[in-house]
């Protein structure tokens, strides 16, 4: 780790000394990894580091070793970095405080709270329909943070799927049907007239649970502008299968519009109309990258599939 970097850390927290004592896990094609710090002679015991370092040869699990994807993968780092210094501590939904950001040459760092310490060290953790709920509840709370902001810095269109940077997903796609509509189905999800920020990787994976259940989310690459159902269909397709997914479908969209409107201090009936009519949309709209991305995924299921060919009839 660069001078630079072990100042920022030094200084952001107060400590005369730190070490890397675990590595969490490796970031996403070898761009770096995300670390758990001791810290010496700080009120605080321990800090998470997310150090991204672009590799000189990328080697993406799925074989996607393209430009497109490393200028995405760079962008999204930029994205978080911003997000952290200008937007995070607005959001009503719990994640990792930031405690500082750094940019050097090629590299960044991001100096965050360790859930773990602060009483959410649980992962995927999806036991009953009360853990399921929580994560809702967690992003009715984080989109009702930023409705109607300007996303100045982030992603003009959030989530890691959006059909402008998934080309070479569509061109390939060998369901004709689903690719001619792809950009209906994108122009329609995204021309809606309510619009907040969407954690845009709100997967199961990316939420921490503490004993009683409440839950802190983290990984901010890929936030930006965008219609709420695009987290939230995208979560429910992470942690159920398709039985649940479409046998609980009501029970979900009435769980989330009951958060939603409590934590915004008000009913918006029309945000509520539009945004249940797009649910399916949303569903469609990652079935569309999914099925490019990696035609044999465990997610491309019946359900997916039936929602899809109703949403495309209906545009």
């Amino acid at each position: 780790m660069n001078a630079l970097f072990q100042s920022t850390i030094l200084k952001s927290t107060g400590a005369v000394s730190f070490n890397i004592v675990e590595q969490i896990q490796s970031l996403w094609s070898g761009y770096g990894s995300i670390n758990r710090v001791q810290l010496q002679g700080s009120h605080i015991d321990t800090v998470i580091i997310k150090h991204v370092k672009l590799p000189t040869h990328t080697n993406h699990p799925r074989g996607w070793n393209t430009d497109i994807g490393h200028q995405r993968k760079v962008k999204s780092y930029q994205v978080e970095t911003n997000w952290y210094k200008l937007y995070s501590n607005r959001s009503k939904a719990r994640l990792a405080n930031c405690l500082a950001t750094e940019k050097h040459d090629d590299e960044v760092l991001i100096v965050l709270e360790d859930l773990d310490a602060a009483g959410f060290p649980f992962r995927n953790q999806c036991n009953s329909w009360t853990d399921i709920e929580s994560c809702i509840s967690w992003l009715a709370k984080f989109h009702a943070s930023y409705l109607d902001l300007e996303a100045k810095g982030l992603w003009p269109i959030g989530s890691y799927w959006h059909l402008d940077t998934r080309p070479n997903e569509l061109e390939v796609l060998d369901d004709l049907a689903l690719k001619e509509a792809a950009p209906l189905i994108d122009a329609k999800l995204n021309g809606c007239q309510f619009k907040s920020f969407v954690h845009g990787d709100a997967k199961l994976a990316n939420f921490c649970f503490s004993p009683e259940g409440h839950v802190a989310g983290v990984d901010f690459q890929y936030v930006g502008a965008g219609c709420g159902m695009k987290d939230l269909a995208y979560f429910i397709g992470s942690c159920l299968n398709e039985s649940d997914c479409e046998k609980l479908e009501s029970q979900i969209l009435n769980s989330y519009f009951e958060h939603f409107h409590k934590s915004l201090g008000s009913v918006n009936e029309s945000l509520e109309n539009e945004w249940r009519s797009l649910y399916r949309v949303a569903w469609a709209d990652f079935h569309r990258f999914i099925k490019g991305w990696s035609p044999g995924h465990w997610k491309i299921n019946s359900y997916s599939e039936r929602v899809t060919k109703e949403v495309i009839s209906q545009l």
